[in-house]
């Protein structure tokens, strides 16, 4: 898998991750441990994404 299809695959996480998030805090009682847990798998992709960016 060359760079470029990693990142477009993060990126694609990332976007599935942010709609996840978006679903379940519209719902009407949403599960604030699973946006957490949402939360932090998005930014360790995020952070990932940035470390391939700086090297």
């Amino acid at each position: 898998m060359s760079l470029g299809d990693t990142v477009d695959t993060l990126t694609s996480k990332h976007h599935d991750l942010e709609e996840a998030i978006e679903q379940e805090e519209a719902r009407p009682h949403p599960d604030d441990i699973e946006i957490a847990s949402l939360k932090k798998k998005k930014l360790r992709i995020k952070d990932e994404l940035a470390a391939m960016g700086a090297s």
